[in-house]
């Protein structure tokens, strides 16, 4: 009875330890965010964040194949064996970005063109295989979906405001439903007459170095003086 007590005792210990769904959704979100906090997947972000909406489209397609490789994964993960589980992740993950290609190919072709061979390389992107690899097939399916959605909009999130200021900051304005199927077309802040004093070398490829400069500056700033608040 008392070896029986014990070993409910660590179990329930151990699942106290355990995140809870919110966490696990969360964490890639804000405390572990792909490109902002761990400084990954930063090929596309220098890459495609030259608008709004090209950095949009490719967070929502990592977003689609990131949540659906994550619960593939997790599915066949006590099927596959060690010795092979990495080969097997990548043809997972190739196919899916192969139909997800085909698809945007066939309704957003504009996307298509303005991300090329981007789009296939999300094949390769760090952050799908390393979650695959230290989550995914470690854990169960409701919890590999959560945490694929978190990282993925995390990422999302961060290409996003990247694409936002390199547009704004060197065009002047931000224009939607040029690149993704939205049905119309509308040019934001066109009225204000910012285009004058736009610095048109951030819509240029070393404007990406100089907008993530200077967001990842930011942020550490903002954690390192958080964290002296906390001592």
């Amino acid at each position: 009875m008392t070896e029986v007590k014990k070993v409910s005792a660590k179990k329930t210990a151990s699942e106290e330890n355990e995140p809870s769904l919110m966490d696990i959704f969360t964490k890639g979100i804000f405390k572990e965010n792909a490109l902002f906090i761990m400084v990954l997947g930063m090929c596309p972000a220098l890459a495609v964040t030259a608008t709004f909406e090209g950095a949009f489209g490719m967070g929502i397609l990592v977003l689609l194949v990131l949540t659906m490789t994550n619960i593939t994964i997790s599915s066949i993960r006590k099927l596959v064996p060690n010795t092979v589980r990495i080969p097997v992740y990548v043809i997972i993950i190739a196919t899916e970005v192969t139909v997800l290609k085909m698809l945007v190919d066939a309704f957003a072709p504009a996307l298509a063109t303005e991300l090329g061979v981007f789009i296939a390389l999300i094949t390769v992107n760090c952050i799908i295989l390393g979650r695959a690899e230290s989550f995914a097939s470690k854990n169960n399916v409701l919890r590999s979906m959560l945490d694929g959605l978190g990282v993925s909009i995390g990422f999302a999130l961060a290409l996003s405001v990247i694409g936002f200021f390199r547009e704004f900051l060197g065009t002047g304005v931000i224009v939607l439903g040029k690149t993704l199927p939205l049905g119309f077309e509308y040019t934001v802040f066109q009225n204000l007459g910012l285009s004058k004093y736009a610095f048109t070398i951030l819509a240029q490829s070393p404007g990406a170095f100089l907008v993530i400069g200077f967001l990842l500056a930011g942020i550490t700033a903002f954690q390192q003086r958080k964290g002296a608040k906390k001592k």
